[in-house]
């Protein structure tokens, strides 16, 4: 079960969120809130998992209240406004609903959040030491108890999950437990460049770059304002080359 709260200073919009909500099983309406105060009463009290967060609120802003944070839940961005969609991403929310939204759109994000939670939980147990090999050709990293081998040319991003990343290659993505760093430092190529605090990508496997934002695979993945220079430069040089 999925414990959760709702967090916006209008009340039809909370009402809506808590119809969706109790609508799917997993989920557990722990409390609503009109501001970012009574949700902190809430988070200090209860075990929460995950927050669904207005952005635009009188006195405190969603985006602040989940800067001021210091133990995140997973973070459902519910808005009205497009334009904060790139800054949910850099705080690596688990998913952003623009309002008005389908039911079908609500129950895609919770799905997601659902999915986040198993692989901590899942992971949760393991030792926490990183154990990552490494060769030109391929890299072993720990995940489920077992050294498991990933051929670097087949790896399309990694995605950073908190205390854990997760490998896309190939069939099946690999979580480790690990950091960012860590990883970027195995992958010596220069075909892996890090577009985004929680994402480093595989230039060989972007589809195309869209304004903020590289394909890979099926994700659209953001480029962040500290990477975005960086990552043209490469990407320029890449078309000088060839």
């Amino acid at each position: 079960m999925i414990r959760c709260i709702a967090i916006d200073d209008e009340k039809l919009a909370l009402d809506l969120i808590e119809d969706d909500i109790l609508k799917v099983p997993f989920l557990q309406l722990v409390k609503k809130c009109r501001n970012g105060v009574e949700a902190l009463d809430v988070l200090q009290t209860e075990k929460i998992d995950l927050l669904f967060l207005d952005i635009q609120m009188p006195d405190i802003s969603g985006i602040q209240f989940l800067k001021s944070l210091t133990h995140k839940p997973l973070v459902i961005f519910t808005t009205a406004y497009e334009k904060y969609a790139l800054e949910g991403f850099e705080l690596d929310v688990v998913d952003y609903l623009l309002k008005p939204y389908s039911f079908e759109r609500f129950l895609k994000a919770v799905n997601k959040a659902q999915e986040h939670l198993s692989i901590l939980n899942k992971n949760s147990d393991q030792p926490v030491t990183e154990e990552i090999s490494f060769s030109n050709q391929f890299i072993f990293v720990k995940s489920d108890y077992k050294l498991v081998k990933i051929e670097i040319s087949e790896i399309q991003y990694v995605e950073s999950l908190k205390d854990y990343v997760k490998i896309v290659a190939g069939d099946k993505p690999i979580v480790t437990l690990s950091s960012m760093k860590a990883i970027e430092e195995k992958l010596v190529t220069p075909d892996f460049i890090r577009v985004h605090r929680g994402f480093i990508v595989n230039i060989r496997k972007i589809q195309y770059i869209h304004r903020n934002f590289v394909k890979v695979g099926d994700k659209e993945i953001p480029i962040g304002d500290n990477y975005k220079e960086n990552f043209l430069q490469i990407i320029n040089q890449k078309n000088k080359i060839d």
